[in-house]
């Protein structure tokens, strides 16, 4: 993905495109050209996006654009091989900044996460793991407010009545709606879903983005 590339595909709420512009500059995510080159190919080239707190934004863009390398740039997994980025004031790379401390205040929702999580865990414990940042229950004692707001999100997210269904007996809309109730567990400042609709029916899709849209309206939501 190239810097047009970005200004043409990430479109904001407010109508905002991606641009370096001073008067957009925050606090929550900001990417200044940044490029990243694997063997000799740019993945995403001279970027630059800001994001502000309370905006919500989509990612738009053919296979092979660069859609998932910024969200894992953004989720401080994917270095920049050029450029600056800084994430919810930390700056990657930096003396100052520690990933570790850092990736605990992101939820992130997508195939990557998906394929970690335990095949044989039920919904309830896949969410709950989420609050110890693991991806599978070891001697972990929750609390009963963790279970709360694992039920909360989950219900939120229409899926109270797979409770004890196995993770990797759901169907792809209800493994989605999952994982997006697991990256909530955290209470994160910044939350990423890459490709949350991709492979659903087109019923599926209408009522993830029915959800998705009431979650982005939530005052409280992360950005």
């Amino acid at each position: 993905m190239r810097r047009t590339d970005a200004q043409a595909y990430a479109t904001a709420e407010t109508g905002h495109t991606a641009r370096g512009d001073n008067a957009l500059m925050s606090d929550v995510l900001e990417l200044q050209d940044v490029s990243v080159v694997r063997e000799g190919r740019a993945l995403v080239d001279q970027v630059s996006w800001s994001v502000k707190e309370g905006e919500r934004w989509v990612i738009l863009g053919p296979n092979g654009a660069g859609k998932t390398t910024l969200l894992n740039i953004a989720s401080s997994y994917v270095y920049p091989t050029k450029g600056t980025v800084s994430i919810l004031g930390e700056t990657l790379g930096t003396a100052g900044t520690d990933v570790f401390e850092l990736r605990p205040r992101i939820g992130v929702a997508g195939i990557a996460m998906a394929d970690k999580l335990p095949k044989k865990q039920t919904v309830l414990q896949t969410v709950l793991t989420a609050a110890y940042g693991m991806t599978a229950g070891w001697q972990e004692e929750y609390e009963d407010i963790d279970e709360q707001r694992a039920r909360a999100f989950l219900d939120r997210l229409g899926m109270s009545d797979y409770l004890e269904r196995r993770f990797g007996t759901l169907s792809e809309g209800e493994r989605k709606r999952t994982l997006i109730a697991r990256a909530l567990m955290t209470d994160p400042e910044l939350l990423l879903l890459d490709e949350p609709a991709a492979g659903l029916d087109l019923g599926g899709r209408e009522d993830l983005v029915r959800r998705l849209g009431r979650l982005a309206r939530d005052p409280i939501a992360p950005p």
